[in-house]
């Protein structure tokens, strides 16, 4: 009877709870997709809220704001989106959760070296580049190779990715021989990095600062969710990904 009575006593508390769980749609910058589905877990697991992540360009996530898309909460490549979603009335609150690092990589071991010299080389047909115009690590990658003297003369081996995803998959699958990746890609999984890789140093381009910022009518658990971004459980993810914190 006593046994009854305590998990009657107990039920109302479960459905508040359960009641109290929400979902959060947030569009994810595709080099921060990894760290961010870990992130999600622990999330959920803490505080019972579901985040839904949808990835890809941060330059496409900007549109389909504009459009109407119901994201609630906005994880950027850079800092130039969200500044300007928040002058166009779209977007709240916002901070730098991140600091991305670029990366020259083959899946080749050995194939680049660690100054990046392998870009002067002919011995190479195709470099795979984010799209300047739709992925900050692209725009990144374009100033790296300008001020190297290189953009120009490599224009005819460029491979242009519309993320920094599809960037990953030109030179993942050999339809490009290298690629300018972020550096979170290639410390995604477990043990060693794969292939050979120069981490390109940061003076070469400016910071890859990346904010999130909650967007117009998000709910409760979006605020939490931004919250538990600036936690330490997060943050030892994102280090752990090759991430630098401002």
């Amino acid at each position: 009877m006593k046994r009854i009575k305590w998990i009657s006593s107990l039920l109302p508390a479960l459905l508040a709870a359960t009641a109290m769980a929400d979902e959060v749609r947030v569009a994810v910058a595709a080099n921060f997709a990894a760290p961010m589905e870990k992130i999600a877990a622990e999330f959920a697991r803490d505080t019972g809220h579901k985040a839904v992540l949808s990835s890809g360009a941060t330059g496409k996530f900007y549109a389909q704001i504009r459009n109407g898309a119901p994201f609630e909460v906005l994880l950027a490549a850079d800092d130039e989106t969200p500044a300007r979603l928040e002058r166009e009335n779209l977007a709240g609150s916002r901070f730098t959760y991140a600091i991305g690092r670029l990366a020259l990589w083959s899946p080749k071991p050995g194939y680049v070296d660690p100054q990046g010299e392998v870009l002067k080389n002919s011995g190479f047909r195709h470099l795979a580049v984010a799209n300047p115009k739709l992925a900050p690590y692209g725009r990144a990658a374009r100033e790296v190779l300008e001020k190297m003297a290189l953009w120009q003369p490599l224009q005819p081996r460029l491979v242009l990715g519309e993320s920094i995803a599809q960037t990953w998959q030109f030179a993942a699958s050999g339809n490009a021989e290298l690629g300018f990746v972020a550096l979170s890609q290639i410390k995604a999984g477990d043990g060693e990095p794969p292939g050979s890789f120069w981490i390109v140093p940061q003076p070469l381009h400016a910071p890859i600062r990346q904010d999130a910022v909650l967007l117009a009518k998000s709910k409760p658990a979006a605020e939490q969710l931004m919250k538990y971004l600036k936690s330490d459980k997060a943050k030892a993810i994102i280090r752990r990904y090759g991430y630098e914190l401002p």
